[in-house]
Order: structure tokens, then C-alpha cells, then sequence
């Protein structure tokens, strides 16, 4: 038998609370398996909801929009042994406080990396070809026909895309972006294998600095952690030339807002597309009111298939714990 991990408890009936409404196929798979609360409003747990909820089940299943942080963390009954986290990223989770309580922390990888790659390609031609711009243009009645000078964007073809993070995501976006004739650069803390490297025609920066002063786009595929956070400062900004659109479907806050509102008023930058936000929902008006910045809610993963599949995932790994068995996507030491 797989051996359990470190703080896991053979229960069989767990009490797992869900603090966001997920698709309904999977709560009632949940309620089916499970001694399950469901929150079926779609609102996000207030803190007082989310304290109650960890001092009385033995599973969390939380999402991107819950602060687990220490100081709730130390109201967690002692039951609360697994926290299932909906979707991959785990930066809302302290992970060295669940530890220190035994409390072991999973994700979802890999579920989601087409659903994020599709958008992640649709900005970047979207940006570069003010479709966004386009689109409410003719909203507004104040399209008045073609023109030889009307809506004048750039092409992507021969354009060199920067990804940094070479992960599934950053490599499901390299094959896409390979079959609309862009050059693929890359910047990892561990350069791929030769073969994939092939396979992507991809040429690894191993200096982030250098790979940004040769690019005409860049896409950021990075986990937020503390390496990362403001990654693309405003020093690195201004290392990217003035052409250059910057992409981010990944996560806010690895690129200084304030820093790139300002490059992008002052022209320095060509333009951004954004998914994610450091403050969300919260968006600086400033980049509300520049018109080549395409914004979209946060929408990376959100496909019918994909929140299934995210569901499915979150199932799994509770039912391996309660059954002593080690999740298969436990979050290990690496992540801090």
C-alpha cells in the first residue's frame, strides 16, 4: 500500500466543506462520496464562514478567491487534515502553516492547461490586432467603413514570443503560438529536455534580462510565489522595447501594476492583454481607461469541461486520503 502522508487519518465518511458553488454534476458526486457542505450561492465565504468552516470538517475544498492563510489556519479544528484545493494554484494557501499543523494541501494541475493556452493565444492576437479596440468601435455607431488607414495593427508572424515558465501551460502555448509563425524564447529555472526543445523549436534564455531586450511578445506562465512576485518590475519593463505587448494569463501580482500603467502612458510599451489582476476584483482605472490593454475576468479556465475535470481531480485526491493512500497531487516542499 502507497504509504500515507504525514499528518493523513483513515476516514472514511469525511465531513468536506466546498466554499464556492461548483458545477452540479460535481456536488452532487461530492454529497454522493462524501459527508459534504456545498456552498450553493456562488458568493465567496465571508472570513467568519471560512473560520467555522475549518474548525469543523475534516476536508477543505477552497478556491483561488479564499485567503488561506495562517491566522485563519489557526482556528482549524483537529480534524482538518487535507485541504483539496479547487484549480492549481496554491498561493492564496500558506502552505507552511497547513504544514506545521500536519494539514496536507492538494491541486489540480494539468486539467487546465488547453482552456489557459486557448486564451493565452487569444489575447495575443487580439492585442497586436486591436480587436478589442475594433469590437467597440462598432458598438458605437461610430464606424464610418474600411479605410486603407482604419484599425491598424501589427501582424504576429515572424514575431519573437518570450514565454517565461516553460511549464504544461507555457509549452501548450509555444505549439500554438509555432502554427502562427512566431519564434519561441523561453526563460525556465530548468531548460527543458533537448528533445522538447526540438519538438517546440525553442531556445532557452537562462538569463530573464537578456531574452526581454530580443522579444516582440511576452506571455508569463509563472506560479505566484515569492521569487516571483513583481517579477516584471519596472526595471524589466523598461528592458522591453517599445513594441513589445505584454500577456498575462498566469496570476496578479507578478507584474507591477503601477510600473506598467506607467510604461504604457508614456509609450514605452505597445500594449498588454490581462487576465489576472493583483488586486482582484479590483482593477486600477488607469488601465481601464487605456484603450490597447485587452481585459478579460479572470476567464483562463473557465470552460464547462475544464471546472469538471478540476472537480473530478479534487474528488480523487480526497478519496486517496481518506483511504490512507497519498494523494496524487499533493502539494510537496518544492512549491514553497
Amino acid at each position: 500500500m502507497t504509504q500515507p502522508p504525514p499528518g493523513a487519518r483513515r476516514c472514511s465518511n469525511p465531513k468536506v466543506v466546498v466554499t464556492r458553488e461548483l458545477p452540479d454534476r460535481v456536488m452532487a458526486r461530492m454529497e454522493a462520496l462524501f459527508e459534504t457542505t456545498n456552498n450553493r450561492t456562488d458568493a465567496a465565504l465571508t472570513r467568519e464562514q471560512l473560520q467555522a468552516a475549518v474548525t469543523g470538517c475534516d476536508v477543505l475544498v477552497p478556491t483561488v478567491t479564499d485567503a488561506i492563510d495562517a491566522e485563519l489556519l489557526a482556528h482549524a479544528g483537529p480534524n482538518l487534515k487535507l485541504i483539496a484545493n479547487f484549480g492549481a494554484g496554491v498561493n492564496h494557501i500558506d502552505l507552511r502553516a497547513a504544514r506545521a499543523r500536519g494539514i496536507v494541501v492538494t491541486n489540480t494541475p494539468g486539467v487546465l492547461t488547453e482552456d489557459t493556452a486557448d486564451v493565452t493565444m487569444a489575447l495575443i492576437l487580439s492585442v497586436p490586432r486591436r480587436l478589442a479596440e475594433g469590437e467597440k468601435l462598432v458598438r458605437s455607431g461610430a464606424w464610418t467603413g474600411w479605410s486603407p488607414g482604419g484599425m491598424l495593427g501589427h501582424r504576429i508572424g515572424g514575431k519573437a514570443l518570450g514565454i517565461v515558465g516553460m511549464g504544461r501551460i507555457g509549452q501548450a502555448v509555444a505549439l500554438r503560438a509555432r502554427a502562427f509563425g512566431l519564434s519561441i524564447h523561453y526563460h525556465n529555472r530548468h531548460r527543458l529536455p533537448a528533445v522538447l526543445e526540438a519538438q517546440l523549436a525553442a531556445t532557452w534564455h537562462p538569463d530573464l534580462d537578456a531574452m526581454l531586450a530580443q522579444i516582440d511578445i511576452l506571455t508569463l506562465h509563472t506560479p505566484r510565489n515569492a521569487d516571483s512576485e513583481n517579477l516584471l518590475d519596472a526595471r524589466r519593463l523598461a528592458l522591453l522595447r517599445p513594441h513589445v505587448h505584454v500577456i498575462n494569463t498566469s496570476r496578479g501580482g507578478i507584474v507591477d501594476e503601477d510600473a506598467l500603467v506607467a510604461a504604457l502612458e508614456d509609450g514605452r510599451l505597445a500594449g498588454a492583454g490581462l487576465d489576472v489582476w493583483a488586486h482582484e476584483p479590483a482593477i486600477d482605472p488607469r488601465l481601464l481607461a487605456l484603450p490597447n490593454v485587452v481585459m478579460t475576468p479572470h476567464m483562463g479556465s473557465a470552460t464547462y469541461e475544464g471546472r469538471l475535470a478540476t472537480g473530478e481531480r479534487v474528488i480523487q485526491n480526497i478519496r486517496m486520503w481518506a483511504d490512507d493512500h497519498r494523494p496524487p497531487d499533493q502539494v510537496l516542499e518544492g512549491w514553497v
